[in-house]
């Protein structure tokens, strides 16, 4: 049995991401800002009662996020603490000229210090066994190929990648690897501020001709935590139908 930490759990990715691994036999410990109908419908879920778990936590506050690991380990005392996946992100669009520097702070935060908050707290976990483990960051295409409006939202994820780099380095030793996922354009919540013309623009740009759904992102999860990925670190894994091409 294998314990794996999942945030940003109460909507969007965060619900395919842990009703898929729920699926797959995991235990699942997940957080969130507040509570949703999803999370409420997973908490008395006959199947999957006693291998989930949720609590209140902002990941852009290291003291939750400490309290939040550790209460969630001692829960699952004898379950190997295996894998996290941070998925907790905000966006924000606008020209960097005129964007809100609160709207830029909060953005740093929750993607970039939230997933530096939450991985330590866990990896701090994961050195006390020599099961080694896995850590994958919900980054973006974003953080790499950038787009107008959302240069704080690319600066957050660009620097999720480089904790995913450089990580991977000082845990690899113990068997720790450390993997980014870089959706594309997906079905979600965060893309239904595009128009249609925008949405037509980007397939018509996208060599399979579609959006991404967070099906297509839950599938390169569920291989880098297999064994399969088990020599695999340090990597950004675009699941972007080939936009960055």
């Amino acid at each position: 049995m294998k314990h794996v930490i999942v945030t940003g759990a109460s909507r969007g990715l965060g619900e395919v991401l842990v009703e898929g691994l729920l699926q797959d036999g995991f235990h699942i410990s997940s957080c969130s800002r507040a509570s949703s109908d999803f999370i409420e419908r997973m908490s008395a879920h006959a199947s999957y009662q006693e291998r989930f778990s949720w609590k209140a936590c902002r990941v852009e506050d290291p003291v939750q996020v400490g309290e939040f690991v550790e209460e969630m380990t001692a829960r699952r005392r004898g379950i190997n603490l295996y894998g996290l996946i941070n998925n907790a992100g905000v966006a924000g669009e606008g020209i960097l000229a005129t964007f809100p520097d609160k709207d830029a702070a909060r953005i740093i935060e929750i993607n970039l210090l939230g997933a530096i908050y939450m991985t330590r707290a866990v990896v701090r976990q994961l050195l006390r066994s020599e099961n080694g483990g896995r850590i994958i960051n919900i980054s973006s295409i974003i953080g790499s190929r950038g787009y107008t409006g959302l240069a704080a939202y690319s600066a957050s994820k660009a620097g999720m990648d480089g904790l995913t780099r450089s990580l991977a380095r000082e845990v690899g030793r113990r068997g720790i690897t450390c993997n980014s996922i870089a959706p594309g354009y997906l079905t979600t919540e965060m893309s239904k501020s595009l128009n249609p013309a925008q949405k037509a623009q980007i397939i018509n740009r996208t060599p399979l001709k579609r959006l991404g759904t967070s099906h297509d992102v839950l599938a390169a999860v569920r291989f880098l935590l297999s064994e399969g990925a088990g020599f695999i670190t340090g990597q950004t894994l675009m699941v972007d139908g080939g936009i960055s091409c």
